[in-house]
């Protein structure tokens, strides 16, 4: 009867939403709606078989919950699991789940779906980070609010792993059509997609967990930074997720209708280099353009000098963290001579970056500093995610690229070889596999080993970390300051 009565009410959700492509998204919905503000739009809703960030940027935490969730802090929390426990041999996860749990759809959440869910990345999931889960050896149905997962081995990153979207929930019977109609846990249904424009959750009327502050939140897709900030100055939305245009910033810290704030996040802005096409599988090219690059003036430039230069696919936040900004200091006249004893004197490269901000200032000066070493740089801007994900990340049919990895602890990439920059390195392979396993203290100097080699190796050359710039109406509360996870997580957030 319960499940009958929420149906319906989700039903008359759905019909007074208008829930289709082409209808319009008001921000004017009152003290219940608030309006957020990003620059790139997710191609669909289905982040199981499409790479890239902003599909967990709007459904993580919001649409789909998982097992556990990463705090403001980055600490692994509860959430779809009341509690844990881990075997002595640090092998098995006894799961204890909170009880009453339904999916937007009616179904209830149990130990059954967790099963189904974890197995699922292994044989349907297509994304490149998968295979994280390739840990697992099998998961059993103890009872109906009891799963245990077994790993093949001890990991010190499954746990962490599963606060990301590969630990979402899904329902066998909400999978049928993820790409437009998301079934989930979590606390926002989607309502509404327009296009080019936003899409519209409403707040789910059977949700287990504690209500979220807004009833609506539209979520408004606005890729010209200067739009964006108008948007929110002439009352169009009421927070812009992340500042896109830096030289804004300072019109915002003195109007004292805003709240400004500055964080960080793990969000590498990486120069790529096609490490399985020749010349860049050579280490002396890819060693001579990381030189050839003033990384320093290059933050100038992109972001107004406010984010941090890194040496390595590492931010200050992880354990491992060293300060490898300066292996390569800028230096043009070895990066040439790199070049000539790598018998690439004249050398003409395709850059193909997507089609924002940061990226194309950054491709700027990067075109810049290489033609003054003799390297000839071709800049082709792509409709991001889409044009980008197929044509850079897909297919690989690039020679270099420039974009934000916002995933956390995403350096074990560098471990994939099939992962889009090719980068191929059995001693880097071995380094992650013992980080995985070993101790804490023997996976912080693994780690650490792992980042300082592919440095060394120059695999990418990482222009700069992302700092995490949110703007928002002094009546938004609960904004994170700093970026965790891949999730823009609204659970948090209130009003005054």
């Amino acid at each position: 009867m319960k499940v009958r009565a929420w149906a319906s009410a989700l039903a008359l959700l759905l019909v007074a939403s208008g829930c289709s492509a082409g209808s319009t998204a008001s921000v004017s919905g009152g003290p219940d709606t608030l309006a957020v503000g990003f620059s790139a739009e997710p191609a669909n809703f289905d982040f199981t078989h499409t790479d890239g960030t902003a599909i967990p940027q709007a459904l993580l935490y919001n649409v789909y919950e998982g097992l556990v969730k990463t705090d403001a802090s980055g600490k692994v929390v509860p959430l779809l699991a009341r509690s844990w426990t881990v075997s002595p041999d640090r092998r098995t996860y006894d799961f204890a789940l909170q009880d009453g749990v339904r999916f937007s759809n009616g179904a209830p959440f149990t130990a059954d779906d967790v099963k189904f869910s974890i197995e699922r990345v292994k044989t349907d999931w297509t994304i490149s980070i998968k295979s994280k889960m390739d840990v697992v050896d099998h998961v059993e149905v103890v009872d109906p609010l009891h799963t245990r997962v077994v790993l093949k081995k001890p990991s010190n990153g499954w746990l962490f792993d599963m606060t990301t979207r590969l630990g979402a929930m899904f329902s066998p019977t909400g999978v049928a059509d993820l790409a437009n109609t998301p079934v989930g846990t979590g606390p926002y249904v989607v309502t509404q997609r327009r296009r080019g424009d936003s899409i519209v959750l409403q707040q789910n009327p059977a949700y287990w967990g504690r209500k979220p502050a807004y009833k609506t939140v539209i979520l408004k897709y606005i890729k010209d930074p200067t739009a964006l900030n108008n948007a929110l100055l002439s009352n169009g939305i009421d927070v812009i997720s992340t500042i896109s245009a830096p030289d804004s910033i300072p019109q915002f810290e003195n109007d004292n209708r805003f709240t400004v704030l500055q964080g960080t996040t793990n969000s590498e802005v990486v120069l790529s280099f096609n490490g399985k096409r020749a010349p860049l599988n050579d280490p002396r090219v890819r060693q001579a353009l990381t030189l050839a690059i003033d990384r320093k003036a290059l933050l100038e430039t992109a972001w107004a000098g406010r984010g941090t230069l890194i040496g390595s696919m590492v931010p200050p936040t992880d354990p491992w963290y060293e300060d490898l900004s300066g292996y390569y200091p800028y230096d043009p006249a070895r990066a040439k001579a790199l070049l000539a004893q790598a018998g690439q004197a004249s050398l003409s490269l395709r850059l193909r970056i997507p089609n924002l901000s940061y990226a194309v200032s950054s491709a700027q000066v990067v075109a810049s500093d290489l033609a003054d070493i003799g390297v000839h740089v071709t800049i082709e801007p792509l409709d991001f995610p889409a044009v980008w994900l197929k044509q850079v990340f897909t297919d690989h049919d690039f020679d270099m690229s420039i974009v934000q990895h916002v995933e956390a602890r995403d350096i074990t990439t560098f471990g994939n070889p099939n992962y889009y920059w090719g980068y191929d390195n059995p001693t880097v392979r071995q380094l992650l596999a013992q980080a995985d396993a070993g101790t804490e203290q023997e996976q912080i100097a693994d780690m650490k080993a792992v980042a300082s080699t592919i440095t060394a190796d120059a695999a990418a050359d990482w222009l700069f970390l992302f700092p995490n710039v949110v703007v928002a109406k002094n009546k938004v509360t609960g904004l994170a300051r700093n970026q965790v996870s891949e999730s823009f997580d609204l659970t948090g957030l209130g009003k005054r």
